[in-house]
């Protein structure tokens, strides 16, 4: 294992090994993460630590099937947002929490100005202080 890899956080290590391994593309990821002051929560095929620094590289966004006359706004306003992305950077500090799931559930813009989530601090990039 290379330094670079060495230094990644363990989990995002985990999940960059897991999708390099799983060509079977069966496996399904939530990604919750703050955005413009509201929580996203995504289903993914893939998520892995992207090669720029401290951002997680989510690619796959799954959206469920239209088999009911019940449209969610929220979800049409996510498919409208990502549907022309084949890929999205989250900053690090903005992820909340990422899990394999069983299976895709709705995507969903929540509410994020409850107060109860604290961010961490912003990484300090290698050799360099905060900010530049």
């Amino acid at each position: 294992m290379n330094g670079a890899a060495a230094s990644r956080p363990a989990i995002l290590a985990r999940l960059d090994l897991a999708s390099t391994f799983c060509m079977d593309n069966k496996r399904v990821y939530r990604i919750l993460f703050h955005n413009q002051g509201s929580i996203y929560e995504l289903y993914a095929r893939s998520v892995a630590q992207s090669s720029m620094y401290a951002f997680v590289e989510v690619e796959g966004i799954l959206f469920g099937e239209r088999s009911a006359v019940l449209v969610d706004p929220a979800e049409e306003r996510l498919k409208a947002e990502f549907s022309s992305v084949k890929r999205t950077y989250v900053p690090l500090q903005s992820v909340i929490r990422i899990d394999e799931v069983e299976k895709v559930g709705p995507n969903k813009i929540l509410p994020g100005g409850d107060g109860k989530i604290a961010t961490l601090p912003l990484p300090t990039p290698p050799g360099g202080k905060p900010g530049g």
